[in-house]
């Protein structure tokens, strides 16, 4: 009767050397997934804060097609600040002018600090022609935008 009552008890639960290979797989499935993920978030980020100013080109072709000039930010329809940039621009004053929107993005290790520049050129064979460059990683930048 003993000898049954032993193995019973003996049986219960795992033992060390399972748990300890339970941690090991959980480990390596860490160290793979978070890289992967900080990129995914980075990715996101890059591409939220593209989005933040691609209406800047609208509202700049709105005011030049009116004849208007950029006299103050807010003519841009933009912030000069929110959760994912601080955004800037330059020589955009005058109707038909070139000049350029940029984007400073807050965000992850991988991107903060980073930029993205709508620029317009005044060629006039293409009015109101629009180029996107970053300084973002290209595995981190969206493709109208190729990064370095």
């Amino acid at each position: 009767m003993n000898i049954r009552r032993i193995r019973k008890q003996a049986q219960k639960g795992f033992t060390l050397i399972e748990l300890m290979i339970v941690v090991a797989i959980i480990g390596v499935l860490a160290s793979i997934a978070l890289p992967a993920y900080q990129g995914y978030i980075a990715k996101s980020q890059v591409a939220a804060a593209y989005g933040e100013i691609s209406p800047g080109k609208t509202n700049v072709e709105d005011m030049f097609g009116q004849g208007n000039g950029i006299v103050a930010f807010s003519d841009l329809g933009l912030q000069t600040s929110t959760s994912r940039c601080d955004i800037s621009h330059g020589g955009l004053v005058t109707a038909g002018a070139a000049g350029t929107i940029v984007c400073t993005i807050k965000g992850n290790g991988l991107v903060n600090g980073k930029t993205i520049t709508l620029s317009r050129s005044q060629d006039l064979a293409t009015p109101g022609a629009w180029t996107c460059a970053t300084t973002v990683s290209a595995k981190y930048s969206p493709k109208e935008c190729p990064g370095v």
